[in-house]
């Protein structure tokens, strides 16, 4: 596990145990991992997610919020984090319940430190994955915003397919119109291709 992937990664840890807290910490330093340590769910809960590849180490039983309540509270907030839950007392439903909620892997203690890390390499690259998807769409949502009301209305109905003469019809404008509003839309949107712009339009949630 060489490389920036893992010089910017950060692992959460959360488990109410102290030594398993260090533990972990001292195998994760050993590969050059850096880690994020917390007692409980509300501590994990009051930081900022970074802007950096990351994913959580997660016991599910915890004073107050349990690992598996974190989980629902981090997917309903949009907070689409990887986890890995850590437990001493694992039965098939609460795997199963955790594994259909997202989670990358189960693991029972006591389990090995190799199994661990491949959860983990397998987490944070599936997180920085979806960290450029994020980036991608923020900088196309952007772009988006440039346009002004009639040249969102424009894009619209490029993507669908419409032709500059059924976009004036449709809109109740001149074709000359709408051809210059289309060239806005490409020199705004940083495309000359319209297989991107159908592209863009989609990572953007058109329908």
């Amino acid at each position: 596990m060489k490389g920036t992937l893992v010089d910017q990664s950060v692992v959460f840890v959360v488990d109410d145990d102290a030594s398993v807290r260090e533990a972990l910490s001292s195998l994760l330093r050993s590969v050059k991992l850096r880690a994020l340590l917390f007692a409980s769910a509300a501590d994990f809960l009051k930081i900022t997610p970074p802007d950096s590849p990351a994913c959580l180490v997660l016991d599910v039983r915890l004073p107050g919020l349990s690992g598996l309540e974190l989980q629902c509270e981090l997917v309903a907030a949009g907070r689409l984090l990887p986890i890995i839950f850590i437990t001493a007392h694992g039965d098939i439903p609460m795997s199963v319940s955790a594994m259909k909620a997202g989670a990358i892997e189960f693991l029972t203690k006591p389990f090995s430190n190799q199994d661990l890390l491949a959860a983990i390499k397998q987490a944070l690259e599936r997180d920085s994955i979806m960290l450029g998807h994020r980036k991608e769409v923020a900088m196309l949502r952007a772009r988006y915003n440039s346009l002004t009301p009639r040249e969102r209305e424009v894009m619209r109905l490029v993507v669908k397919g419409l032709l500059n003469k059924q976009i004036a019809g449709e809109l109740g404008t001149a074709e000359i119109t709408v051809k210059v509003q289309r060239h806005n839309v490409m020199q705004k949107m940083e495309t000359s291709s319209l297989t991107d712009l159908v592209r863009m339009a989609e990572k953007l949630g058109f329908h």
